[in-house]
């Protein structure tokens, strides 16, 4: 009997609405949907999408490829659809994760980016939990990074390719295609020689090959660069695969009245960019550079937004005074001193900023590692180690109810604690786990909470996952969820 497997929470945020009136909320994706929970009680209150609620995407993106029905295609999509919905067959997601999840400060708005379609989504988040989608646009490459600013009312989106785009939260109904500069020019590369003009049969054979990689240049131009027919701007470009973004406003003066806003970007070549934020993105204020792997996230706290704690492929993390490019700490993640320091090279999964009362907490997670590592940050910036907890899985993101004191983990219950690789051999039901901070003196321990929010949250599961027999199909599961060592550049030998 094959085991039935949940999907485990790839995203996790508390929703804080009690400033407006409302109940708190916690939002988390798991697979390809949704879910919105009672933050008191952990009840579940609502789910996206539901089987009737599908929706097509409309003049926001580019068409899908048509292909040709055969007969028997065509009789059946001349077939009427069932209205009482006793034989319609639910809609399956074009999309199978949810890997991009934010709310607004408010908690009025969330906005989702799912995996496949590369659809950036905006939900009104009603006063019961529930997910009313109110636009849907569709971008040229995958998400890598999201972020709301400007009081919400803006979303800045890095893409794998290297680009950050901004869109308006709320699309205006004024449709804005966007020129195809780069197919433009490609005309002027098509070949000035004819059939008529050239006659030897190697010549022939070579301008046959000019116009076939002409015409691929342009299919992948059509492909990979259709024009965005909705209000968007290009901000931030790099030549390098982009990982990580983060906003972020400083004073201009001691008044604090007048402020200047950056945008920070980490890429894969061990670079963290500081531009300046828009309508001047094209100035680039300085390069943050002392990573010597691969960087995976940004943290600046907010309250200390003059620091940048960023980590990433190094055996370390690093503090920054980022306005000023200059290296504040460099705080390590291994005991180089232990005979294990040469174990597997690591990657930081997440990193995550909190404060619990006058406590300013700095927590890091590693990709495929159970343990979430604990550093308090000093009135100087510097970072100071905490004592760290294990989890039963490995932890993929972490959310904190500051009021409580209390941080939640999601974590893998699919695969065995500590492998990125090898997959349980009985389900496991835990899919969220708690702990709250208790300080003591200058240290600060953990303790395991089990109350009904956490209980409700894991009785009521997620959508099954079936464990997967073939090995190479599991690999690609695998990677999907722990792909940050992909990102690790393999270094050549001379004979290479």
């Amino acid at each position: 009997m094959v085991a039935i497997l949940q999907h485990p929470f790839l995203r996790l945020q508390f929703v804080d609405r009690q400033h407006v009136g409302r109940q708190n909320i916690i939002v988390g994706s798991a697979g390809s949907k949704l879910y919105s929970y009672a933050a008191e009680t952990g009840q579940r209150l609502a789910s996206w999408p539901q089987a009737e609620d599908q929706s097509n995407v409309e003049n926001q993106g580019p068409p899908e490829k048509k292909r040709k029905l055969s007969a028997t295609d065509e009789t059946a999509a001349e077939q009427p659809t069932s209205t009482n919905g006793a034989s319609a067959k639910p809609k399956t997601p074009s999309w199978t994760s949810i890997p991009l999840v934010v709310a607004s400060s408010t908690g009025e708005h969330v906005v989702a980016m799912t995996l496949e379609d590369k659809c950036v989504r905006v939900f009104q988040l009603g006063e019961d939990g529930s997910f009313q989608q109110l636009s849907e646009r569709v971008m040229p490459k995958r998400g890598c990074a999201l972020s709301l600013v400007s009081n919400d009312s803006l979303i800045l989106l890095g893409d794998k390719f290297g680009d950050v785009y901004s869109l308006p939260l709320i699309p205006g109904d004024e449709e804005i295609a966007a020129p195809k500069v780069a197919a433009r020019k490609m005309k002027h590369n098509w070949p000035a020689a004819t059939n008529l003009t050239v006659h030897t049969k190697g010549n022939l054979a070579s301008l046959e090959q000019q116009k076939l990689q002409y015409d691929a240049k342009m299919k992948k131009l059509s492909e990979d660069g259709p024009s965005l027919k909705f209000e968007h701007q290009l901000l931030v470009g790099h030549v390098s695969l982009l990982t990580d973004l983060a906003f972020v406003s400083l004073p201009v003066d001691a008044s604090g009245d007048k402020k200047r806003s950056y945008i920070l970007t980490a890429d894969r070549d061990e670079h963290i960019r500081v531009s300046r934020g828009p309508p001047q993105t094209h100035v680039v204020e300085n390069q943050c550079l002392g990573h010597t792997s691969f960087i995976t996230k940004l943290c600046v706290p907010t309250w200390a937004p003059e620091y940048l704690v960023s980590g990433g492929g190094d055996n370390y993390l690093l503090v920054w005074k980022w306005a000023e490019g200059h290296i504040l700490q460099k705080v390590p993640l291994v005991d180089e001193t232990s005979e294990t320091s040469e174990s597997a090279p690591i990657a930081v999964r997440g990193i995550w900023a909190t404060s619990f009362d006058a406590l300013r907490l700095i927590l890091v997670a590693i990709e495929g590692s159970t343990q979430l590592r604990c550093f308090v940050q000093e009135s100087d910036g510097m970072l100071k180690e905490q004592q760290s907890f294990s989890a039963s899985g490995n932890i993929l993101d972490v959310t904190t109810n500051e009021k409580e004191k209390t941080v939640i983990v999601c974590v893998d219950n699919v695969r065995e604690a500590g492998s990125t690789q090898e997959w349980r051999a009985s389900p496991a039901t835990t899919l969220v786990e708690a702990y709250r901070a208790k300080p003591e003196g200058e240290s600060l321990t953990w303790e395991p909470v089990t109350n009904s929010t956490i209980s409700n949250i894991n009785s009521s599961g997620t959508t099954d996952l079936e464990a997967i027999a073939d090995a190479k199909k599991r690999k690609e599961a695998n990677d999907s969820l722990y792909g940050l060592g992909n990102l690790r550049k393999k270094h050549m030998g001379e004979d290479d």
